[in-house]
């Protein structure tokens, strides 16, 4: 196909035509389901292919509005037709296809349309997050009678972490690899004593946010021979103070040491999940308005910032007001409070302040643009 030749637009025309985008590169993501496995047989490899779609679909809606909402209301959800499902649908595509002349195997990757799928959860009375958290690193501690291990490979903590299933949440719990960068970086005194500079260093090597010593202890449950898990998990940040969560699990019927340890590292990653989105619940009642000024030196400090407000789902739409050789001023459309806002910024290595009436948008973890 032969292009013809396309007459430049004034900056300020390309940059409110692709501010139009703004926000659905991360909510496609956030409303994008990948990997969904199909396995169908039929009478013909038509009908298998018919009924795998269909499966995988219904699959992919189910994981879709349980990564959304809060554990607590999943009894809430209905189950749809595959018709009434269809039409939360954008598209989708498939992976690793194979059939033959009565099945079909696949993986499907699908995609919802963002505003249906919120009017649904809202017409339900279901409360609901959709900004991705950083990935949160997580250094798993055992503590036994002979002392706490981190990195050993005797820690059956830390390969039950391994062995969990991970799960499709707004909350991504980064494990470190164990090799010599990490062992370097932090020891299990230094994890356990929560130093904040040798944990935040190490968070910054997986690109993660905060980080979450999470100590485990085997041990009997009082009075029985029953054996329980005693976790306490504390989660350190540049940020804020230390915060900690505690919880026990009891050993069930037949369940080996091993699958107890795995099923208590997937409480952890419940509540750290659930924790994350209802800090993030969104409110119901509509856009909020910002005005933000952000400090440019070049288009370049521009476009990176508008790349990275892109990643921000409950950024809804941006106005461009002015702009000039040393800043852009902007309205930001969102939902959610104005706390909110300033988190899900966050998440995007953005930063939003207060600098005398006006709020300013620096780059997060450097020098604002044009500033020593």
């Amino acid at each position: 196909m032969t292009l013809g030749r396309i007459s430049p637009l004034p900056v300020i025309a390309v940059l409110a035509l692709v501010a139009l985008a703004l926000g659905s590169a991360r909510a496609a993501d956030v409303f994008e389901v990948r990997n969904v496995p199909v396995d169908v047989t039929a009478e013909t490899a038509a009908k298998a292919r018919e009924q795998a779609h269909a499966r995988g679909e219904a699959e992919a809606f189910r994981r879709l509005l349980e990564r959304l909402t809060l554990e607590e209301d999943r009894d809430r959800l209905p189950e749809l037709t595959t018709e009434e499902i269809t039409t939360y649908v954008s598209d989708f595509a498939v992976s690793d296809e194979k059939t033959s002349s009565v099945r079909y195997l696949a993986k499907l990757h699908v995609r919802f349309k963002p505003d249906p799928v919120r009017s649904f959860l809202r017409s339900l009375g279901v409360r609901f997050a959709e900004t991705p958290s950083k990935p949160i690193l997580v250094l798993p501690v055992y503590q036994s009678a002979g002392g706490s291990v981190l990195w050993e490979d005797s820690n059956p903590w830390r390969n039950a972490w391994n062995l969990r299933r991970a799960r499709e949440g707004l909350v991504q719990l980064a494990l470190p690899l164990g090799d010599l960068g990490d062992i370097s970086a932090v020891n299990v005194q230094q994890a356990v004593r929560g130093d904040i500079d040798r944990l935040s260093g190490l968070a910054l090597r997986y690109n993660a946010g905060d980080t979450i010593v999470a100590y485990a202890r085997l041990g009997l449950n009082p009075g029985t021979v029953s054996r329980r898990v005693d976790v306490s998990v504390v989660r350190f940040s540049p940020h804020r103070e230390p915060e900690t969560d505690l919880l026990a699990l009891s050993q069930q019927a037949d369940e080996s040491e091993e699958a107890l340890l795995v099923r208590a590292a997937d409480e952890v990653a419940v509540r750290i999940e659930d924790s994350w989105k209802r800090e993030n619940l969104l409110s119901h009642d509509g856009e909020g308005i910002t005005a933000v000024t952000v400090p440019i030196t070049s288009l370049k400090d521009w476009l990176d910032v508008k790349e990275r407000l892109g990643g921000v789902a409950i950024v809804r739409r941006l106005e461009v007001i002015l702009l000039s050789l040393d800043e852009v001023r902007v309205n930001l459309h969102y939902v959610g409070a104005p706390g909110q806002l300033q988190t899900a910024l966050g998440q995007a290595d953005l930063a939003l302040v207060r600098e005398d009436e006006d709020w300013v948008l620096y780059p997060a973890g450097g020098q604002p643009p044009g500033k020593s």
